[in-house]
C-alpha cells in the first residue's frame, strides 16, 4: 500500500493559523492534510507562558498558548519533533505544562520527556496505510537542558534528547605553543591540575589536545574547527532506531541542529556523520532543521538527509510575554512593549531575520513510499513544494507559509539545487521533485 509522508521545518506559532479559511494559505495546509502522515517541528513551548523563564533561553523565551497545538493539528499535522534548544526556555515546569497539552490532546510526538529514556523513546504515528516511527534530537543546547536518566533511588530529569557534539580547534604546533604558554601564565592550566587532583576534574583521555576552559585544542598543519557526534548518545540514539524498525513501517529520525561549518547553509561535519549511522542503523529518513534557513539534500544509499528544512511558520515576533532576562539580553528598557523589543533587536527590520530573504523562503517535500514484498518500503519520488513566508510583509502577517507564486517559487528551487549538488543530489528537469536514480 502506497503511503505519503510530508516534511516540513519549524514551526514557531503564536497566532491562530485559520488554514481552513485563509484562502493565501488553504492551499498549502490543503497538501499538508492530503497526506497520510505530516511532520514538523514544533519550536517553542505550547505552555501558556506557565513555568519559570531560565536565564539561558534558546536565543529568545518561545513560549506561546497551548492552543497553538491545535492550530497545528487541524493543519493536518501528525508528528511532533520537540527536542529543540527552546525546550526549557522556561525551565522544567514549563517543559512539563507543554508535555501535559501535547499528552492531553494524544498527539504523537517525541524528544522531550520527564526522563532521558523516555526522551530518547520514538512515538508511533499509525495512519491507513502503515505507522511511522520518530525519535527526535537536538545537539544545539544549554548545559543542563539534557534530560537525565533516572535511577533506582532517585528519579530523572526532565528534559531533551541530547546529541552532544564532541568539538577539537585544531591550530599549528605555532599557535598550540602560544595557547599553552598563556595558560601558564595565567594560571589556567595549574587550576586544571589542582581540580585533578582533588577529584573534581579528570586528565583528556587524548594525550594530544589541549583543554582551555570548555575549549579542546589539537596540533595540526592549519587552523580549523572539527566535530564528532558523541559515541555514547550516538550508541543510545541507534538502540531505539533499531527497536523501531521492527516495529514499523518507516523510521524518521529529527536532529534539531544550528551548527555549521563556514556559511550557515553548510551543516558542520558531525552532522552528516551522525545521519548516515542513523540510516546504516535503520532509518528511512532524516530530517534536520533548526538554522532556520534551508540546507541541502543528500541521498545516502537512497534514504534522504535533509539537512534543514528552514523555517514553516516564523512568527516569533508575534511573542506575547519577554521575560526580565530577555530584556537584559537584548539590552532593551524594561518599559518597551514586546514587539518594541523585537524591533529593537532587529533595529527597525534592517538586521535579523527580517533583512534576509533565506529566512522567508523554503520547501515542503513529500515522500512517496511504496510497500515492498518483505515489509520494507521503499521511497519512489519526492515531491518538492517551494513555500513563501510573506518576506516584507506587514509584522503581524509575515511568517505564516503560502504556496510560492512562479518567479519566488523557481528562485527557491534553483538554491536547494544548488545547496544540495555538494551532496551528489540533483533535481528532476523543472526542479520539483529530486531524481533517485
Amino acid at each position: 500500500m502506497p503511503l505519503s509522508l510530508l516534511l516540513t521545518g519549524d514551526s514557531i506559532l503564536q497566532r491562530r493559523l485559520n488554514s481552513r479559511d485563509d484562502s493565501e494559505l488553504k492551499p498549502l495546509f490543503d497538501k499538508v492534510r492530503a497526506a497520510d502522515v505530516a511532520f514538523t517541528n514544533l519550536e517553542g513551548l505550547a505552555n501558556d507562558y506557565r513555568g519559570d523563564p531560565a536565564l539561558e533561553s534558546g536565543g529568545s523565551h518561545f513560549g506561546a498558548p497551548a492552543w497553538v497545538l491545535d492550530e497545528l493539528s487541524a493543519a493536518g499535522f501528525d508528528l511532533f519533533a520537540t527536542a529543540t534548544n527552546h525546550a526549557l526556555d522556561y525551565s522544567i515546569s514549563g517543559l512539563v505544562h507543554t508535555i501535559e497539552a501535547l499528552e492531553a490532546r494524544g498527539l504523537s510526538f517525541a524528544g522531550i520527556g520527564r526522563t532521558l529514556e523516555d526522551a530518547r523513546r520514538p512515538c508511533y504515528h499509525t495512519a491507513g496505510s502503515g505507522t511511522v516511527a520518530m525519535i527526535s534530537c537536538c545537539s544545539t543546547f544549554a548545559k543542563g537542558n539534557e534530560a537525565g536518566a533516572q535511577r533506582p533511588d532517585l528519579p530523572g530529569r526532565p528534559g531533551l534528547n541530547p546529541l552532544h557534539v564532541e568539538t577539537v580547534h585544531e591550530v599549528t604546533e605555532q599557535q598550540l605553543s602560544a595557547l599553552r604558554e598563556i595558560a601558564q601564565e595565567l594560571g589556567i592550566e595549574a587550576e586544571r591540575q589542582q581540580k585533578i587532583k582533588s577529584g573534581f576534574a579528570f586528565p583528556l583521555g587524548d594525550p594530544a589536545l589541549f583543554p582551555l576552559g570548555e575549549l579542546r585544542f589539537k596540533s595540526a598543519n592549519r587552523a580549523q574547527v572539527r566535530t564528532a557526534p558523541n559515541a555514547r548518545d550516538v550508541a543510545a540514539i541507534k538502540r531505539w532506531v533499531q527497536e523501531a524498525r521492527g516495529l514499523t513501517d518507516l523510521v524518521l529520525v529529527s536532529l534539531h541542529a544550528h551548527e555549521q561549518l563556514g556559511p550557515k547553509e553548510v551543516p558542520a561535519e558531525f552532522i552528516g556523520s551522525f545521519a548516515r549511522e542513523m540510516i546504516d542503523a535503520g532509518a528511512d529518513l532524516v530530517v534536520g532543521h533548526g538554522p532556520h534557513l534551508l540546507r541541502g539534500l543528500e541521498l545516502y544509499k537512497g534514504k534522504p538527509i535533509f539537512y534543514s528544512l528552514g523555517n514553516f511558520i516564523g512568527q516569533n515576533e508575534l511573542v506575547a510575554k519577554i521575560p526580565a532576562d530577555g530584556y537584559d539580553r537584548f539590552r532593551a528598557e524594561p518599559d518597551l512593549t514586546p514587539g518594541q523589543v523585537y524591533q529593537k533587536r532587529t533595529q527597525g527590520d534592517k538586521a535579523g531575520f527580517p533583512a534576509d530573504r533565506r529566512y522567508w523562503e523554503s520547501i515542503v517535500p513529500t515522500l512517496s513510499y511504496e510497500g515492498g514484498a518483505n515489509g520494507q518500503m521503499t521511497l519512489r519520488a519526492i515531491e518538492l513544494t517551494p513555500i513563501s513566508l510573506g518576506w516584507k510583509d506587514a509584522r503581524h502577517r509575515r511568517g505564516r507559509p503560502r504556496l510560492a507564486e512562479p518567479d519566488e517559487a523557481n528562485a527557491i528551487l534553483d538554491r536547494f539545487a544548488e545547496l544540495s549538488r555538494p551532496f551528489g543530489t540533483e533535481l528532476c528537469s523543472g526542479g520539483h521533485a529530486v531524481k533517485l536514480a
